[in-house]
């Protein structure tokens, strides 16, 4: 009897030690998981943004890119550019990668950054800006500035 109770054991043990790639979502738990920055509860699905180090693994929940922009800035983080980033599609809600991603500017956010993500260029509506990832930090590291300026 324990001659195959310990292999089986054993097996489920390493089994539970099993790397998952670096880059694979982390389970998100909707109306609990608090956004990183600002701490609201993360319960948009179609602005929400997760983000991996790299180096460790470890996913941190954003409930605005805004919010994601501002914390790589004012936290400092230095693996912001190697970071995996994944964001939730505006129209659909699908997780895409937000790197190539492309944005428009007209959308009701839960910071009001305005800022939505879609996976294709073509969903966006004609005649409406359209940014991509490298683009985003400065527009809304523009907009936090005037905010700022005003509440002088």
């Amino acid at each position: 009897m324990y001659k195959l109770f310990i292999p089986l054991l054993l097996t489920l043990s390493f089994m539970g030690c099993e790397k998952r790639p670096v880059d694979e979502l982390h389970k998100v738990h909707w109306d609990r998981d608090m956004c990183e920055r600002c701490k609201m509860v993360v319960s948009d699905r179609k602005h929400t943004v997760q983000v991996i180090n790299p180096q460790s693994g470890r996913s941190y929940m954003f409930d605005d890119i805004g919010c994601m922009v501002l914390w790589f800035d004012e936290e400092k983080i230095e693996w912001k550019n190697a970071a995996i980033v994944w964001i939730t599609d505006v129209d659909n809600g699908e997780w895409i990668d937000a790197k190539k991603a492309f944005y428009d500017t007209m959308n009701l956010t839960p910071m009001a950054y305005g800022i939505g993500a879609h996976k294709d260029r073509l969903t966006i509506k004609e005649g409406e800006e359209v940014l991509e990832y490298d683009a985003i930090s400065a527009r809304i590291l523009q907009i936090e500035n005037q905010l700022n300026k005003k509440s002088y």
